[in-house]
């Protein structure tokens, strides 16, 4: 246990007189003994000038992660709120994460799970200082680096394009930003139902946000650590498994704003299932499949300019 951590009334002698949280941590945890309390003092060692609370939602782990939340609750009752379950709830395909963005009472969201974590201290308040004085921003986020238990993996995790500010329509498209970074206005309360029982959820989130607005790339916060490891549900899936998942996101998208009549969006998607298609063709079936093509458009051709033949 880090004995540098403030104590509870220490930081909370920092909030002056308010007490309801401006903003609410999200963490999702499961069998993260090994990493859980990192991850929390990461969440404590936040330095700002408003309340904010800790949810911290073990899913049925198996090892020691519930009774190290417990712990750190013990500590700080008035901080973190734990959820222990006595079933798994990712099994049964429960979107948990989104349910718990209703529960939370902060005007704000930050999200982080219980095998990654943060690494500046004035992470929370550079972003809600910004949102608060931006209202046409919804969501911002910053870098991130990977690693794995021989050392840093990709340092940054964020490239090129990324490493910039989104519009509106680049959000509702999914442009892809570290989850572990993120902090956005509280305005996702339930999934539409086209969207129940996908996997990758965090692209579907930034999709609805950009309704809502734009987002904010902060180069200035130290970049986040995202862990990789065998008990990672997206990191250590083969490139096949993620590639279909992803597919099922964005197959789940095109129904939904094919509902809602954005026309656009829903082509948009459904591209975006048949590019992740044609990545999972093996590449003697992609040059068959053109072949294929090629033979029938010239059949086509043929009939046209020979009607009589």
């Amino acid at each position: 246990m880090d004995t540098q951590l403030k104590s509870e009334q220490a930081l909370m002698a920092t909030w002056g007189d308010r007490r309801e949280p401006l903003l609410s941590i999200v963490c999702l945890a499961y069998n993260h003994a090994s990493f859980i309390r990192e991850t929390l003092e990461g969440f404590l060692r936040q330095e700002t000038d408003f309340p904010f609370e800790v949810i911290v939602h073990d899913d049925a782990s198996t090892d020691s992660t519930a009774a190290i939340i417990c712990e750190y609750a013990a500590r700080y009752p008035n901080v973190i709120k734990p959820i222990y379950q006595r079933e798994n709830q990712y099994r049964q395909g429960v979107p948990f994460s989104t349910r718990l963005f209703a529960r939370a009472r902060g005007k704000y969201i930050a999200y982080c799970e219980g095998d990654d974590y943060w690494t500046d201290p004035r992470k929370l308040q550079l972003q809600v200082d910004f949102l608060e004085q931006n209202r046409d921003y919804v969501i911002t986020y910053h870098d991130a680096f990977m690693f794995n238990s021989q050392g840093v993996v990709r340092n940054p995790d964020m490239q090129g394009k990324y490493r910039q500010d989104a519009s509106a329509r680049e959000l509702m498209q999914a442009r892809p930003m570290s989850t572990l970074t993120v902090c956005f206005r509280n305005l996702l309360q339930e999934l539409p139902p086209e969207l129940h029982g996908v996997e990758v959820l965090d692209i579907c989130w930034w999709s609805l946000l950009g309704a809502y607005g734009k987002g904010k790339f902060i180069e200035e916060i130290k970049p986040a650590a995202y862990r990789v490891h065998e008990g990672g549900i997206f990191s250590m899936r083969s490139s096949k498994q993620r590639i279909q998942m992803s597919m099922h996101a964005y197959y789940s998208l095109a129904r939904y704003y094919q509902r809602i009549g954005d026309q656009a969006l829903y082509e948009y998607f459904l591209i975006q299932v048949f590019s992740h298609v044609l990545a999972l063709i093996s590449p003697l079936s992609k040059l068959q499949a053109l072949g294929q093509i090629f033979q029938n458009i010239s059949v086509n051709l043929l009939r046209r300019l020979n009607p009589g033949a």
